[in-house]
């Protein structure tokens, strides 16, 4: 270390330390950098030791803190929000500091070693060699880094830590994917997802794009149904008791699209939410009524979207036919956008009933209950193909349901449709 000593009371006054979390700036041949290097103190022997020294830089990591957020969020577009409370300002600002220095730009004859490391290290437990292309390869316990990551999701840096791992390392994501106690990981997400107006846009973005590489893993989006949650206390529409975690995971993201059609209107989250239940729909096993409901109401709203979309442009076209002067909005261009929305929903709603029918009765009652809302898209030109199967479905069973009679119990209905899909050729759903 360096000659000039200090003690680690002496830490919070120390010029040094107070010119580096300042907001000047320092050019790299300032000789304040040998003078920073040349500064040492007594590394802590004992836990008290280590305590007073997270408490004499408290007030330079959170100015670090504060100079990481203007560098990476901004501050354009997105909502303040307190920040958690440091359990541990060192391991925070190393956090912030390992962030930096693997997103740190490829220099010109050699890759960046940060982010090779970051990209290639393996679990302690792994005893294959390391290839002799990776110079910067080591081991870390990866229990210890998944327990420490489902702890920490409240926090902007540690969900960028775990959207980065999962992204870049194929051997932590085969290990994350692998454990039979995802829900410890998956639950703090969704939380992110559900406060989405107590977050910043990036924050939530981070935690769905998190969602859709974990989607796209078919054993995963088997797995969640398999889960099963009770009292969900933090989901506050309704008391959910006892629900799967897919069924959950359903409920977040319908949520989600739904606060962004009515608040935001960003066509990006749009698409990600619902790229998010397309990469699901297929493995949708025992859905929660509740969440049926909600795919069908989701449904319902972009339903009526559409037809008010539709009559604004009718009544701006036949404007248009007695005035030339007055300029139009452009509703071809939003009646686009929503028909593809619809054209996504709808593509779900198939998917799930032609791979997984026989699995989920409450949504056949969901879709049969609202069956009135897809005749006006059965002759649609843009929906003719996808709207065939649910077509069939709907006419199958309602045709069974007729047959049994009226004043039909809720009981009854679901009896009659596990009856039904059994009775239902497969070749039949295309």
């Amino acid at each position: 270390m360096g000659s000039n000593s200090s003690r680690i009371s002496d830490l919070p006054k120390n010029e040094y330390l107070k010119k580096l979390s300042g907001t000047e700036s320092v050019s790299e041949n300032d000789p304040f950098w040998n003078q920073l290097l040349s500064f040492s103190f007594p590394a802590p022997t004992s836990s008290t030791e280590l305590k007073l020294l997270e408490e004499a830089t408290i007030s330079v990591c959170r100015s670090l803190a504060g100079l990481w957020t203007v560098f990476t969020l901004g501050g354009v577009g997105s909502k303040a929000t307190a920040s958690p409370e440091l359990s541990s300002p060192l391991a925070n600002q190393s956090l912030l500091l390992l962030l930096v220095l693997a997103n740190l730009t490829d220099a010109s004859d050699a890759p960046n070693p940060y982010r090779q490391a970051i990209m290639s290290f393996k679990n302690t437990q792994d005893s294959s060699p390391f290839p002799s292309s990776i110079p910067h390869a080591f081991q870390i316990n990866f229990n210890s880094l998944y327990t420490a990551l489902c702890e920490q999701q409240t926090s902007d840096q540690a969900t960028l830590l775990l959207y980065t791992l999962l992204h870049q390392n194929s051997n932590i994501r085969t290990y994350m994917l692998a454990r039979t106690d995802m829900e410890n990981l998956v639950l703090p997400i969704l939380e992110i997802l559900y406060h989405v107006e107590e977050r910043n846009s990036h924050h939530v973005y981070m935690a769905l794009i998190i969602l859709l590489i974990l989607t796209e893993d078919d054993g995963f989006n088997r797995s969640i149904h398999e889960v099963i949650l009770k009292n969900i206390t933090w989901y506050s529409e309704r008391v959910l008791t006892e629900i799967s975690l897919g069924s959950l995971l359903i409920l977040v993201v319908i949520r989600t699209i739904q606060y962004n059609m009515t608040r935001t209107r960003d066509k990006y989250l749009h698409t990600n939410c619902l790229a998010a239940l397309a990469n699901m729909s297929a493995q949708f096993r025992s859905l929660h009524q509740y969440a049926a409901q909600r795919i069908i109401s989701l449904f319902s709203l972009l339903s009526k979207k559409h037809n008010k979309v539709l009559e604004q442009a009718t009544q701006s076209l036949r404007g248009s036919l007695s005035s030339n002067d007055v300029p139009l909005p452009d509703y071809a261009q939003d009646l686009n956008v929503i028909e593809e929305v619809i054209r996504m929903m709808l593509e779900i709603i198939n998917s799930c009933l032609t791979n997984s029918l026989h699995h989920n009765p409450n949504l056949v009652y969901a879709l049969l209950y609202k069956r009135d809302l897809f005749e006006q898209f059965r002759t649609h030109p843009s929906f003719q193909d996808i709207m065939q199967n649910i077509d069939l479905v709907i006419t199958f069973f309602s045709s069974r349901l007729l047959q049994a009679g009226a004043e039909l119990s809720v009981e009854r209905v679901l009896e009659i449709i596990k009856q039904g899909v059994i009775a239902l050729p497969k070749d039949r759903l295309k």
